[in-house]
């Protein structure tokens, strides 16, 4: 009689990046593609809002924080160039943008209307403490989600695998 061990099947969601066009945001794409197999679905998601826009606009657009239109096209153009670095690490990615406030709960709220495996973004890590800011986007989505959380940081420029994690691919 032989025995078969199931392995659970790897998750089918896809990952979301929550991509504000920060450095810090760049490097977690960087480091999710240098921890994560290559070719899996990944969902870039810029949250924004009017007037207190919420992300760091691609390629310095120029836009009024008071017209809605303005800002969601620059979240969508941001999410989108978040989604290009994303394809170049090796992910397969498409862009969408949220108008959500707090910035968290877009994040949390997309990743579960599409079932994400997982959630990556970026923290500054200034506290010490697990890494996150207090009053974080990363602490607050980790503390109210239900999903797998991956919170990268910003690497110490003496740590050896600095170059790995932001190097361009």
């Amino acid at each position: 009689m032989s025995t078969t061990t199931q392995h659970p099947s790897p998750a089918q969601g896809p990952i979301v990046f929550a991509y504000d066009g920060s450095e810090l945001a760049k490097l977690a794409i960087d480091e999710a593609a240098r921890q994560l197999a290559p070719g899996r679905a990944a969902l870039v998601l810029t949250v924004w809002q009017p007037f207190d826009v919420g992300f760091i606009p691609a390629e310095d657009i120029g836009f009024d924080a008071a017209q809605i239109s303005d800002v969601k096209q620059a979240a969508e153009h941001t999410a989108a160039e978040g989604a290009s670095r994303a394809q170049a690490a090796g992910f397969d990615a498409r862009s969408a943008a949220a108008e959500t406030s707090p910035t968290w709960k877009g994040i949390v709220k997309v990743a579960d209307e599409n079932d994400a495996s997982l959630i990556v973004l970026g923290s500054h890590g200034r506290n010490g403490f697990a890494g996150a800011l207090i009053g974080s986007v990363a602490e607050a989505v980790a503390a109210h989600s239900r999903r797998s959380v991956l919170i990268t940081h910003r690497r110490d420029p003496g740590d050896a695998s600095t170059a790995h994690a932001t190097s361009d691919r």
